[in-house]
């Protein structure tokens, strides 16, 4: 279970998670060798599960993305597998769920324009073992992103 200085913690190195154990130590109020125990023991519990740099897509060149729900033609391990196996080697795709409801999977796709999408979705997606049909909108605006928080 998560104490208040866990989630302040947590709070902090998901603003910023390049700080330092003295610089979180400063914030949470406790001192270093307790912050540096608590931080060591979040990531072996695996609340902590990693840490990354977070990447501007535009700047990258990929200017559009599209998020996709496909639907396969049966709903079983193997045919799950499959395409999830597929998705794998696709760099365009950048996130991938299995969801309940009228839709197998919803993806998120990153391109630079919407011809390259296109080129992935008949070249790539399309050409997927099971799949039965694809559904694509594309956002105008992102208008919140954030990841969990430790609350």
């Amino acid at each position: 279970m998560l104490d208040d200085f866990d989630r302040a913690i947590l709070k902090c190195l998901r603003a910023d998670g390049r700080m330092t154990v003295l610089d979180l130590s400063d914030r949470v109020g406790l001192s270093p060798t307790p912050v540096s125990r608590r931080v060591r023991r979040l990531e072996e519990a695996g609340v902590i599960t990693g840490y990354a740099a977070l990447l501007d897509e535009t700047a990258l060149g990929f200017g559009v993305s599209v998020f996709v729900s496909v639907k396969l033609d049966k709903q079983i391990d193997d045919a799950l597998a499959t395409f999830e196996a597929a998705i794998a080697g696709f760099s365009e795709v950048v996130d991938c769920w299995l969801m309940t409801g009228n839709r197998d999977y919803l993806l998120r796709i990153a391109t630079a324009d919407l011809k390259e999408f296109e080129q992935f979705l008949v070249g790539k997606l399309t050409r997927v073992r099971g799949v039965a049909s694809i559904e694509s909108s594309i956002p105008l605006r992102r208008v919140k992103g954030d990841v969990a928080r430790a609350e």
